[in-house]
Formats: structure tokens, sequence, C-alpha cells
């Protein structure tokens, strides 16, 4: 007798489920136990994607002026030839960007050139002083034989000494750490050339890239998983772009204050040093107090006095910045209480240095959205709710009273009046 094979959507539903969630499992173990080289292929997997990640950057950052030149431009054409459009409205942001960075290196550069002389002047004189200081020594122990000064001879000659056998240690290694800076200077061009070549390609291709990424989601996730998941993309894409827009319009004006305030104060080196103040101000919190620290260094070689000035006009910027400006700026944009901001900034930094420390704050930001959203969809299907209220500091010495406004769960019962109770 033969028995066709039924096929039952439930057990069958439940087995790949299972066959997921074991497999899901044997990767992570697998992960764990060989993270050394698990690591060491993540990382040469983003090596070899470096380009396509910087390249998709890059695209990200330059999209929001791209739709400002097409809006622009739309004005002339008339809603006609979309493709030429969108193609100038491409070419005049790259034009754009660099022009402003070849600008700013085109007035940075002969600073940095004249840093250099100064400080080499600055090395100069204080060789002059030593050979000045040892010919006082040398003439102290002429003229006064009775005074032992062979101690103080005898260190500062061995001063040079000292200074030709640590170089003398480290010629050796110069010219391999030669060598490797010169290659990764030009592995780094070649990225960047093919990072610039692939985010043209990006944003040419945006809206296609947008399409078929919307048909693999619906297709994968179906019509209400595949809209929930598009709705938490454009959401932390709004989260993302807002933070970095208004960080940039916020670093920009910090930057041009401390160059109007150096100016003023007549601060050498005001162009450079604002230009590093603006670009590190990019860093929340620890960003304007990094970029001080190339200024205090610089101007040291100047006066102590400039020196001096210049920090305190750092933390008066900083206070100026973190009081009123980043507020008015970038508002609520990250959601974040100033405890996550330090820790994204932390842990940021030490995955990925100083590119972490600035994307560190909106990625956590992206993260404790999608976090809270899971959040409230399972309170809310629960029946939980949280009132949450901000209370006062209670004075000193008073005890706290309860109140019926407290931060506790609230879970909705359908439940009937109660019966007061008959005398």
């Amino acid at each position: 007798m033969n028995h066709k094979f039924s096929k039952n959507n439930k057990y069958y539903t439940i087995a790949l489920y299972t066959i997921a969630v074991v497999t899901i499992c044997s990767l992570i173990i697998r992960v764990i136990m060989n993270w050394e080289s698990t690591s060491s292929t993540i990382s040469h997997a983003l090596k070899v994607l470096y380009p396509f990640l910087f390249g998709l950057l890059i695209a990200y950052f330059l999209n929001p002026l791209s739709k400002i030149l097409d809006h622009f431009l739309n004005r002339f054409f008339k809603d006609r030839h979309p493709g030429i459009r969108k193609g100038l409205s491409i070419l005049l942001s790259y034009i754009i960007v660099l022009g402003l960075i070849i600008t700013v290196l085109f007035y940075i550069i002969p600073q940095i050139i004249d840093s250099l002389t100064q400080i080499t002047s600055f090395i100069n004189s204080a060789q002059s002083g030593y050979n000045q200081f040892m010919d006082k020594v040398l003439e102290l122990e002429s003229t006064h034989p009775e005074w032992d000064l062979s101690g103080i001879n005898d260190a500062m000659e061995e001063i040079p000494d000292k200074i030709i056998n640590i170089i003398t240690k480290a010629i050796p290694t110069i010219i391999p750490t030669i060598y490797n800076t010169s290659m990764s200077l030009i592995s780094g061009f070649l990225n960047v050339i093919i990072a610039i070549i692939v985010s043209v390609y990006m944003l040419i291709d945006k809206n296609r890239l947008i399409f078929n990424a919307k048909r693999v989601i619906y297709a994968i996730f179906g019509q209400k998983t595949g809209d929930k998941l598009l709705h938490t993309g454009s959401e932390c894409n709004r989260i993302f772009s807002s933070f970095i827009i208004g960080k940039l319009i916020d670093s920009l004006i910090i930057g041009i204050l401390c160059f109007i305030a150096m100016s003023i104060l007549k601060l050498p080196y005001a162009l450079i040093i604002s230009v590093i103040v603006g670009v590190t101000n990019m860093i929340p919190y620890f960003g304007p107090f990094i970029g001080a620290v190339p200024g205090i260094l610089l101007l040291l070689f100047v006066s102590f006095k400039y020196a001096l000035i210049f920090t305190v006009l750092i933390i008066v910027l900083q206070q100026f910045d973190g009081l009123y400006l980043g507020p008015k700026i970038l508002g609520e944009s990250t959601g974040l209480r100033p405890l996550w901001i330090i820790f994204a900034i932390t842990v940021g930094g030490s995955i990925a240095g100083v590119l972490g420390m600035f994307l560190g704050v909106p990625t956590l930001a992206v993260i404790a959205y999608i976090l809270n959203y899971f959040i409230e969809k399972r309170l809310h299907k629960y029946g939980i709710f949280f009132l949450q209220k901000e209370e006062p500091e209670e004075p000193a010495g008073e005890k706290p009273t309860a109140t019926a406004e407290e931060n506790i769960p609230v879970e909705e019962e359908n439940s009937t009046d109660t019966e007061k109770e008959q005398g």
C-alpha cells in the first residue's frame, strides 16, 4: 500500500528554525574558539573591501550636497534631461569638495613649512645656547681652579655622545620604516582613487541600488516585515545623517570662531590651528581638547604667553559649544545621554581610532534606536507600559515620599470594577 508523503507546514517551519538556530550557534562557537584566525580573516576582508567601504562613505557624505545641487539645477532644466542634471550635480559636488580641500591645503602647507622652519631655528638656538654654556663652564673652571666643575663638564660632554648613540641605533630601523611608510602611502593613495571612482558610480546608480535592495528585502521578509525594516532603516539614516551634518556645521562654526579670536588676539599660526580645532571638534566632548594639544605645542615654540592665551581660548570655545551652540544645532539628534556618548567615543576609538571616535556616537545612537524599538514592541505586546517622570531633587535631610507617579511598570488588565463593601 503506497502512502503519499504529505508536507506538514507546522513541523516544516519548526525544522527550519531548528536548523537555523543550530547553524548559528555552531558558527558562534567556532568564531569564539578560533578568534585569532577569525579576527585575521575579518581584518583581511576589511582591507580588501576598504576602497568600496570608503567609497560608500564618500557617497553617503556627498549625497545631501548632490541632492541640493540637483534641486537647484532643476530650476534651469525645468524637469527635463534628468540624466544630465544628475551628472552635473554629482560633478559639481566633487568639484566643490575637492576645491575646498585644495584651498585649505594651499593656505595650510606654507604655515606648516614656516612651523618646521621655526622649530629648526629653535633647535639651532638651543644648540648655540648649549655651546655658550659649555664655554662658560670652561671659563669658570680656568678662572676658579678651586671649583670642581669636572662633573658638570663631563655630564654636558656626554650629551652629544648619547644623542649620536641614539641616532646610530635608530638608523637600521629608519630605512625599513621609510620603505613601509612609502608603500603604505602609495597603497592608501590608490585606495582613495578607487574609492572616489566607486563613490561616483554609487551616486550615479543610487536609485537602482536602493530599488534592488528593496526587492531583496521584500523577497526575503515579505510585505509587512519589509515595511518595518525599511521604516527602521529610514529612521537610522535620519539619526546618522542629522548628527553628521549637524556636527559638520557645528565644527565649521567653531573653526571660524577660533580663527577670528586668534586673529584678534594676534596669535601666530591662526589658520592651521583653527583648521585642526575645527576638524577634531567633530569628535564630541574630547575633540576640542585633542585639537588643542598640537596648537599649544606649536605656540610653545613661540611664546609661553601665547600658549596660555590659546589654552584659555579653547576652554571658552568648548564651553560655548557644549552649552549653547551644540544643543542649538544638534538638538536631540542622537537621543543619547552623556554617559553613553563617552562610552561610544571610548569603544569606537579603541576599535577604529579617530574615525571610530567620530562614528561611534551616531552608530551607538542607531543601535539604541533599534533596541528601543524592539523593547517597546515587546512591552506593548505584553501590555506593559512605563510612566517615566523626571523627579525633582529632594531637600537635604528629608525622606522621599512615595507618589502615585513613580517610574514603575503599569500593566493593563481587563478587570471589572470591584463592588463596594456592604456594611
